[in-house]
């Protein structure tokens, strides 16, 4: 079985998710010291991590093979999984160029992520965190759809194990990618003229 809708794009109409003031507390919190499953095999720890890391964190990317959720368009914030992940793949490379190293996560299996992983072929790990422990322990929004509860798109610049900027609410997720390093070359430059 086919998908009866393109995943790679937004479909006409998606709603636009609005900026409720869920992720104001996040500049300048200490990321949880908390190991997670990456699909590379890895166990990252991204309080541990030094220099500069990039997590994009998304509720779910769908798959080829399935149609979304009932009413997963008609919730703002969760299409664009697909988008967002190609975005950073594909500008993966400029991130790297900045000294950025570059994470997923989701509260999928790490199982049901290696999927995504080989199919976009993502030049980077996806992080699973089916207990919501780094959900929860940085206080990020959640959406439900159908039953089922996933973390809430948002994307976090962390510096040394502290979140140093937050990208919320995060539309189109296909821009996102270009935003962050926009914002890293703006915050390069200015420590170069400064």
């Amino acid at each position: 079985m086919l998908r009866s809708d393109d995943l790679y794009s937004l479909p006409p109409g998606v709603p636009v998710p609005v900026d409720d003031g869920a992720c104001d507390h996040l500049p300048g919190f200490r990321v949880p010291s908390l190991v997670l499953p990456a699909t590379d095999g890895r166990k990252v720890d991204l309080a541990a991590l030094p220099g500069r890391t990039v997590v994009y964190i998304f509720p779910r990317t769908g798959r080829p093979d399935r149609d979304p959720l009932p009413g997963w368009n008609a919730t703002p914030g969760a299409r664009g999984c697909t988008p967002q992940s190609c975005a950073f793949r594909d500008y993966h490379a400029d991130l790297r160029a900045l000294g950025v190293e570059v994470f997923g996560l989701s509260v999928q299996s790490t199982a049901y992520q290696q999927e995504a992983v080989e199919r976009l072929h993502l030049p980077f790990a996806l992080l699973s965190d089916e207990a919501f422990a780094f959900i929860h322990g940085l206080g990020l929004p959640e959406i439900e759809v159908a039953g089922q509860r996933f973390a809430q798109r948002v994307t976090l610049v962390v510096q040394d194990g502290m979140v140093k900027y937050v990208f919320y609410p995060v539309f189109p997720p296909g821009e996102n990618a270009a935003q962050v390093i926009s914002w890293f070359q703006a915050q390069d430059n200015g420590r170069a003229e400064g």
